[in-house]
């Protein structure tokens, strides 16, 4: 599901509320927009789009209702759950590759377009990288993932799989050198280096606030969370979450992720309100069997 930048962050405020079970409530969700300066409207206007997109499904009206994702809304929902598990299941091992490039390609005819665009860019969004036209590869072992997507857009018969350990791409053979010519591995560095670099200070922050044994009241920790998840999403979003074998070390991705983690073990630990709705409820427990 591609969005555009303007939609992401009530879209991130609006999926951050879901409770496990999926159920978003319409009070609470109020209560936590405005806290991070969103207007009823923009909050209303965002989930009249998640419904119309078969996102959310509602029942009730107003701050009284109640929604609930849909089968589709739960991929975006859970897909990013599953991508930060991978992400920080990987950083624990510092290994998770095999060796072994995981091929996709397909031909799919012009009458069948949209399908293909489709199927292009779900591969794209599975984290891997084109090699030729309809040619895709990645260091996982995707073949499952990949022919459930084209059999959902009904183009399986046009799909082509393979692997191999010995993979050359315009003279180039090296692993390492493979991934920084296929994906945009130096772009990315640079890019969590200035996450970690704009929010490493709040760690020292949330510190001196403990010290002091000041809480941090609703008005501040919601916003504040909001903010720095946009951030890292902008760039963890585009990750393709290769291998640790594949990246340059140390990673900051890495860094960038424990940073997360942290600032927002120790900010909930001072949060004023420790019974109020938690923005990323879901996230805080995975962060809690990490």
């Amino acid at each position: 599901m591609r969005v555009t930048a303007v939609e992401v962050p009530t879209r991130v405020l609006v999926f951050g509320m879901a409770r496990p079970d999926g159920t978003i409530d319409g009070g609470e969700l109020y209560d936590v927009a405005a806290a991070c300066d969103q207007t009823p409207e923009q909050i209303r206007s965002c989930l009249r789009r998640l419904v119309t997109e078969g996102l959310l499904e509602r029942d009730g009206s107003g701050r009284t209702a109640t929604f609930r994702t849909t089968p589709a809304g739960d991929v975006l929902r859970l897909g990013s759950m599953r991508r930060h598990e991978l992400a920080y299941r990987q950083d624990r091992k510092g290994q998770g590759w095999d060796g072994h490039w995981h091929l996709a390609a397909f031909a799919i005819p012009e009458n069948q377009r949209a399908s293909r665009d489709r199927l292009r860019d779900r591969l794209l969004d599975a984290g891997a990288a084109a090699v030729n036209n309809g040619l895709y590869v990645s260091p996982r072992p995707w073949e499952d993932e990949v022919r459930e997507i084209a059999g959902n857009l009904e183009v399986g018969d046009r799909l082509t799989l393979a692997s191999t350990d010995d993979l050359e791409v315009g003279g180039v053979r090296s692993s390492r050198q493979l991934a920084r010519s296929l994906w945009p591995i130096d772009e990315l560095a640079g890019s969590y280096t200035r996450f970690v670099e704009d929010h490493q200070h709040i760690v020292a922050v949330l510190d001196g606030l403990r010290q002091r044994h000041t809480r941090i009241s609703d008005a501040d920790f919601l916003p504040g969370a909001l903010r720095m998840v946009i951030a890292f999403q902008e760039v963890f979003l585009r990750d393709p979450l290769l291998p640790p074998e594949l990246l340059p070390r140390p990673w900051p991705g890495r860094a960038a992720r424990d940073l997360l983690l942290t600032s927002r073990r120790r900010a909930l630990r001072l949060r004023e309100a420790h019974e109020r709705p938690a923005l990323f409820a879901a996230f805080d427990e995975f962060v809690a069997k990490t």
